[in-house]
């Protein structure tokens, strides 16, 4: 949902800046949209390192319990 509202509202006064001559609204659409789009770029890159950290420690985990048996059974 970041940047997902912003990113309408840009494009919503982008577009209306545009069909009105408005040139003012229509920069500051553009603005809003592409910060709208970068909120949304950030939260995707932010849920993607968070996999990956899961992941990581999964595996960490697995590896830990294995050495743990090995130790065990000697």
């Amino acid at each position: 949902m970041a940047g997902k509202l912003e990113k309408a509202k840009g494009m919503a006064k982008e577009t209306v800046g545009g069909l009105t001559g408005n040139k003012d609204l229509e920069s500051e659409g553009k603005i809003e949209r592409r910060a709208g789009e970068a909120k949304e770029k950030v939260a995707r890159a932010k849920h993607k390192v968070e996999e990956v950290t899961e992941k990581a420690e999964r595996k960490a985990e697995r590896v830990i319990d294995k050495v743990a048996q090995k130790a065990h059974h000697k």
